[in-house]
């Protein structure tokens, strides 16, 4: 669920969500929105106590979540349809008496009530004075019955009486923890605030409120002494404040749901039960049809519609992130109810004010599993995938799981909507104008190329700029298991593109080694492999070293050097070191803090086994720069680019042509394919 700390009176006033009720959660596994991520268990005996207050109607029972990652993980839920305290235990003593007495048999990680599609999820300190109140009334019920009643509708007022006595009930508070949760709110003998038992309980009972159809935690207010920042509107209707705290700077989001009116938040959850139930059809039409199916026509409907559609269909909370064109990244880490989701904004890590449930986390992992079609458990513990968002952009996704982890976590990496571009790079200064034109003339001229580098230092992003420099005439075919390269930008543009989608993983299925064979029965064009790691990279040297492809052959390495690379190619890989010297160019990309840029460009010099790479660029002084190799006519591969009838002196020039209409462009900030076309035609 997506829930707001309850931090003050008005948060569970009217402006409180409504969710869907614990009925409609059952339905959930049947949608598959929570496939594997919300498995109930049978009510337990918590279900038959005896409610302890005349007026509270709550029915207990623990549940233990399954495919969350986290095989110890314990709830009490508890159903408050029927309660007049609608299961608030920070302000019904009834309500709190009736989980007290459920927790004197048992512990749990979290309690949850549920009433007219709210929920309440009590944790940390909230769910800790619970637990230590149900120890201490079982204990304490042989030494004085009525103040083992009194811990169960208020607990602190039963650790002040407690540690105000000599003998066992002293003890017993002390040892069950009810003491020190009692001195934690200051609630000590003697407190003069001790007769403020609604502020009392709201400060002790803080509980995160919200609607269940979203599975994270919000917390509603920035904290006391925030300095506002920032403020901006997201297209999705949030509201993302960025402050400076006493703890350092924070991404407070405020979802859209959380502005919602009482009525249209019942509204949302009469509408989800709808939908969990299956009475109505559509795919991406339902959630719209169950919204105007029990909405008056006054409320948001629209709104409405759109929250539901995120919260079942899409990534939830996360589609505001990726909302914010500022955010790079967004990492959710193992265990998730322990840590705030992070984001990257313009380079800066920072925490945010949401975080995920475990089941919110097994939510997510079923539908990247459905959605990728491949296999993530405790037998495959990790997940690479891709996923479009509510806003267009493309998010790689990366998960991990138990053994691998304590419990599922992702990393989600935002595709630039705009087409990565040479000129682009070197507007952003990535590398300069020469080197870019360097690239531009090989890759056009068919020069085996590997793109090299560790995780996050550019290599995709270089490969995609690449592809534009082929010849719009050529056939391109790429393999990938996560789908990364522009195909449907160069589709779009008129470029003839066929992809070839893998998984690795899979013990039966296309494998990258399978996909390789059948590009090269697919014709004579262009080649490019979204990352070099296995099996496949024999085939693909093989077929780089016969020239059984008939132009350009591109592909990603890890390696932070050239040498790095042939090690690893040959040594792990497996390819003959014969073989390696098919390669004519590796393009090493680096990253130092934030920044992203071309750190080497070197050619391949191969004498039988034997590989002598030499630096044609190299960074010095923080500048990428030519090393005079290409200009003294000593490039091998530099000679091969020249086309018919054309001197090296002559490709010199078109080099110093290319490097100018290059800088031209991103000076002019003309960095789309389309205007990189236009000037290559000689428009611009």
């Amino acid at each position: 669920m997506t829930s707001t700390r309850d931090d003050d009176p008005a948060a569970g006033s009217g402006s409180v969500l409504t969710g869907v009720t614990a009925t409609a959660e059952r339905f959930t596994a049947a949608l598959g929105l929570a496939a594997d991520g919300g498995e109930r268990s049978e009510p337990t005996a918590a279900t038959e106590i005896p409610q302890t207050a005349d007026a509270c109607r709550c029915r207990p029972s623990f549940e233990r979540p399954t495919g969350t990652g986290v095989s110890d993980r314990r709830a009490l839920v508890v159903d408050a349809a029927s309660c007049p305290g609608n299961g608030a235990l920070e302000t019904s003593p009834g309500c709190r008496a009736t989980v007290v007495a459920a927790l004197e048999d048992r512990d749990v990680d979290v309690v949850r009530t549920r009433s007219d599609g709210v929920e309440r999820a009590y944790d940390d300190g909230a769910v800790g004075l619970l637990l230590a109140a149900g120890r201490f009334a079982e204990r304490a019920r042989v030494h004085d019955e009525s103040l083992a009643e009194r811990a169960r509708t208020d607990p602190l007022g039963a650790a002040r009486l407690a540690t105000g006595r000599a003998g066992a009930l002293s003890r017993i508070a002390a040892e069950s923890g009810l003491a020190a949760g009692a001195d934690r709110f200051g609630d000590a003998p003697g407190d003069p605030s001790a007769d403020r038992s609604s502020d009392r309980y709201r400060d002790a009972l803080a509980a995160y409120v919200g609607p269940t159809v979203s599975r994270a935690r919000v917390t509603a207010r920035p904290p006391e002494a925030a300095v506002l920042l920032e403020s901006r509107t997201l297209s999705t209707g949030a509201v993302v404040r960025q402050c400076d705290t006493a703890d350092g700077p924070l991404y407070h989001l405020a979802p859209t749901a959380h502005g919602l009116a009482a009525d249209a938040t019942a509204t949302l959850a009469a509408a989800y039960r709808i939908l969990a139930t299956g009475s109505v059809e559509g795919g991406s039409r339902a959630a719209g049809r169950a919204v105007r199916r029990v909405a008056d026509a006054d409320e948001p409907i629209e709104t409405l519609a759109a929250v539901l559609d995120r919260h079942t269909r899409g990534l939830g909370v996360f589609e505001h992130f990726f909302a914010d064109d500022r955010v790079s990244d967004v990492v959710v880490s193992a265990p998730v109810a322990d840590a705030p989701v992070r984001v990257v904004v313009d380079g800066d890590r920072l925490p945010t004010n949401v975080r995920l449930t475990p089941e919110g986390a097994a939510s997510l992992a079923s539908r990247f599993r459905r959605e990728s079609g491949r296999a993530f458990s405790r037998s495959a513990p990790t997940l690479d995938a891709s996923v479009v968002a509510e806003t267009g952009r493309r998010i790689r996704v990366a998960g991990v799981t138990a053994p691998a982890s304590d419990g599922l976590g992702f990393a989600f990496r935002a595709g630039d909507d705009d087409a990565w571009t040479l000129p682009r790079l070197v507007s952003a200064g990535s590398l300069p104008a020469d080197a870019a034109a360097f690239l531009s003339l090989a890759v056009a001229s068919g020069a085996a190329t590997i793109v090299a580098g560790t995780r996050g230092a550019g290599k995709t992003t270089l490969l995609r700029a690449l592809l534009w420099e082929l010849p719009s005439t050529t056939r391109l075919v790429s393999i990938e298991d996560t789908p990364e390269l522009p195909v449907e930008s160069l589709r779009a543009r008129g470029r003839d593109v066929q992809a070839l989608h893998t998984d690795p993983g899979a013990e039966t299925g296309f494998s990258p080694t399978d996909a390789l064979r059948t590009a090269l029965r697919l014709g004579d064009g262009a080649l490019v492999v979204g990352e070099v790691r296995g099996g496949e990279a024999r085939s693909l040297y093989e077929a780089m070293r016969v020239g059984a492809h008939g132009h350009a052959v591109l592909g990603t390495i890890h390696g932070d050097s050239a040498a790095a690379v042939r090690e690893r190619v040959v040594s792990d890989l497996g390819v003959p070191a014969s073989s390696f010297g098919a390669t004519d160019l590796v393009v090493t990309c680096a990253r130092e803090g934030d920044s992203r840029h071309v750190a080497a460009i070197e050619e391949v010099w191969t004498a039988g086994e034997q590989s002598t790479f030499v630096p044609l660029f190299e960074r010095r002084g923080g500048t990428l720069r030519s090393t005079g190799t290409v200009e003294r006519g000593d490039s091998a591969v530099f000679e091969r680019l020249c086309g018919d009838g054309e001197s090296y002196g002559d490709l010199l020039a078109r080099l110093d042509r290319t490097a100018g209409r290059f800088d031209r462009l991103a000076s002019a900030s003309l960095t789309t394919p389309e205007a990189c076309d236009r000037s290559r035609r000689g428009g611009l």
